[in-house]
């Protein structure tokens, strides 16, 4: 089911772009599915958005139910509450997630595999297996070999990418709950261990899945952006909505 869903339509993609761009350029092929998946997977991530912000906008009002009530079952009671009555899912957030985690897994497989297409059971009979390929990315780095510079751009990256997504849910300095210290640590952990870890998944792998996840972090760095614009206009009319009440 894993193949037939994920990994032969992206491995069939890359296959099909490789026909169209004049001269089978791989690390072309590759930032145009990258490209093309980021924008298959929008509608979710903007979902995704709204929610978010739609959950800070509530911080106010979660923060008033903790105060009010100490028992913690309690207070998980009437925040879902509040929840089903603004018509808010905490867990949308999560659906992009959890999509992207198999397409990851199909693309690691497609570039796993190489280029060679010795795979023609997973071709499709309409797709037709391109007559050259060029792994020279602009003509400096073979993507069916290692590359120190695609890997440590793409740690670089990771590292970007993930310092705008701590940024937009800070722990708060005054608070020193248990679960303020552990997402802290969390953070900490997600923002310097996952670049390392994504730079050498990447060098060990070969330059085509560094050239993926650089492609990758700079459009979702760029998601980002718009994401923290976004919430810190909603954090601003909260604001002036309490003005307001005052």
């Amino acid at each position: 089911m894993f193949n037939t869903i994920f990994y032969e339509p992206i491995y069939n993609a890359l296959i099909f772009i490789l026909n169209v761009i004049p001269g089978g350029d791989v690390g072309l092929a590759i930032i145009l599915l990258t490209i093309i998946i980021k924008f298959i997977l929008l509608p979710l991530h903007q979902k995704a958005i709204v929610s978010q912000i739609k959950l800070k906008q509530l911080e106010p009002k979660i923060n008033e139910i903790k105060e009010k009530y100490t028992d913690k079952q309690e207070q998980a009671t009437k925040t879902f509450e509040l929840y089903k009555q603004e018509k808010i899912n905490p867990l949308s957030g999560c659906l992009p997630i959890l999509i992207q985690l198999p397409i990851i897994f199909a693309l690691y497989k497609v570039f796993l595999d190489g280029f060679s297409f010795e795979n023609v059971d997973s071709i499709y009979k309409f797709i037709n297996i391109p007559e050259s390929l060029n792994n020279n990315f602009l003509g400096l780095f073979d993507l069916s070999a290692k590359s120190i510079f695609l890997a440590v751009l793409a740690g670089v990256t990771q590292f970007f990418q993930i310092d705008l997504a701590v940024k937009r849910n800070p722990v708060q300095k005054n608070d020193s709950s248990m679960q303020a210290n552990i997402a802290g640590m969390m953070n900490k952990q997600m923002r310097f261990v996952m670049p390392i870890v994504v730079g050498f998944i990447s060098y060990q792998i070969s330059g085509a899945i560094a050239l993926y996840w650089s492609v990758n972090n700079i459009f979702t760095t760029i998601q980002e952006v718009i994401i923290n614009k976004k919430m810190s206009k909603a954090k601003e009319n909260n604001a002036i909505d309490a003005e307001i009440v005052k």
